[in-house]
């Protein structure tokens, strides 16, 4: 038997805690689920490229109070008119003026009209995210990040809006990307997430490591790293790859329900 199976993590066994995250799964991973959380804004579509579109918007916004994230994401697709793949490859210049005067944190107007031309880009010269993305992502899938960052910026851009992509290679966490790639690649068994980008495996996933993952990982012995940063998501990764190796993510809705839900 793996060494694992005797290690302890904060009181729990290595057993009893798989068994316990297990069951958080359950009860998380459910349509539920969708109710309070930002992933119900491609569940509004069901076209691939809306959802894709929708999902990685929504997740770049994907910060602060999650009520106001998700009236701010539904802003973005009604100034879109609700279909936002084709506002992205028809789009003329001026039609980008819609966007004045939308802002989230410090996601601006600016900034989103940079996100619609660079998703222009990446669906016209790259083939499309998923074709991105698993291009670089047999490599590993942080990496895979880095470098989609690196091709949504190769057109020209203003310098500013560089910061809503989060860059794994520069010690980021990268949350939100990682959370839309769990929306992305994790199968729909249970209505929650997408499953509809089949080239990259759940095994290749990282858990979107945010404020209450990481403690609610810490207090369970998962983390020992103080940063959420991408030292302390190698080390969260690492130990979840030991409970599930084939889909470590998945325990991502545990974390999350116990901080959010259950103030664990």
């Amino acid at each position: 038997m793996d060494k694992s199976h005797h290690e302890s993590f904060s009181g729990f066994s290595f057993i009893e805690l798989k068994q316990f995250l297990d069951e958080k799964v359950l009860q998380y991973n459910t349509t539920k689920f969708i109710e309070s959380d930002p992933i119900q804004i491609p569940h509004l579509f069901s076209r691939k490229e809306d959802i894709e579109i929708a999902a990685f918007l929504t997740a770049t916004i994907a910060w602060g109070n999650r009520k106001s994230i998700i009236k701010n994401a539904n802003r973005l697709m009604a100034l879109m008119d609700h279909a936002p793949f084709e506002f992205v490859m028809a789009h003329q210049t001026q039609d980008l003026n819609i966007f004045e005067g939308f802002v989230h944190r410090t996601f601006n107007a600016t900034d989103a009209m940079q996100f619609i031309k660079s998703l222009n880009h990446i669906y016209t010269k790259h083939n499309g995210m998923e074709a991105l993305f698993s291009r670089y992502a047999n490599k590993d899938l942080q990496y895979a990040i880095h470098k989609f960052k690196m091709h949504f910026f190769e057109i020209e851009h203003n310098k500013r809006t560089q910061k809503h992509i989060s860059d794994p290679l520069k010690n980021s966490a990268a949350k939100r990307i990682n959370m839309f790639l769990r929306w992305m690649v994790r199968p729909n068994n249970t209505g929650v997430d997408f499953g509809i980008w089949n080239s990259i495996k759940t095994s290749q996933l990282s858990c979107p490591l945010d404020v209450h993952s990481g403690n609610v990982a810490r207090k369970l012995g998962l983390l020992n790293r103080r940063q959420n940063d991408a030292k302390a998501l190698e080390e969260l990764d690492h130990n979840l790859r030991k409970m599930d190796h084939k889909d470590p993510v998945k325990y991502d809705f545990a974390l999350f329900g116990l901080g959010v839900f259950e103030d664990f």
